[in-house]
């Protein structure tokens, strides 16, 4: 949902991708102009002539900032069989795989909402998750997102979000399923 740094997500793989030398596009899609609406958010890494401005039908990556929506609605359609979910939850990993229905390659879970607020202060679970999908996907380094955080924030906020990040990292519970 809105207000919660889905698109700044998206854009922060982006340019950490592309410290890496990834090709990679990043684009949001929102559904109605209000807070708390929902936000979908795309980053495409890979070919660049496999490159698209379009809604990715089939992601093989799915992150969960909003730790409700997977039980008001159905998000999982066109996730690759064997997909990664890197999901902003309490639950186990267990108690999360049970609510989507995919065969799973990895399950990933983290109170991403729960560290931002004790880091930062503000309950914007971004940056969090970022930290978290490095470790669960290695697609990213967090020298690299560490890289997109500086370019992205003021430094007043950089270093906050650089020290959620870690703790994504060093946090979230990985399960190859």
């Amino acid at each position: 949902m809105g207000g919660q740094g889905v698109v700044a997500c998206g854009e922060l793989i982006a340019i950490a991708a592309s410290y890496e030398d990834k090709f990679c596009r990043a684009f949001p899609m929102y559904g109605s102009a209000r807070r708390g609406a929902p936000v979908l958010a795309f980053a495409q890494i890979g070919d660049e002539s496999e490159a698209t401005r379009s809604m990715i039908y089939y992601p093989e990556y799915l992150l969960v900032l909003d730790p409700l929506m997977p039980e008001q609605m159905e998000i999982t359609q066109g996730l690759k069989t064997k997909g990664v979910i890197v999901y902003n939850t309490t639950k186990t990993t267990g108690e999360a795989s049970d609510l989507f229905k995919k065969a799973l390659r990895t399950m990933a879970v983290i109170d991403a909402t729960g560290i931002a607020v004790e880091i930062i202060d503000r309950p914007i679970p971004n940056t969090v998750m970022l930290g978290a999908f490095a470790k669960a996907t290695r697609l990213l380094k967090m020298e690299s997102i560490f890289k997109a955080i500086d370019k992205r924030f003021p430094e007043r906020l950089a270093e906050p979000n650089k020290k959620a990040a870690q703790a994504g990292y060093d946090r979230v519970v990985v399960e190859e399923l």
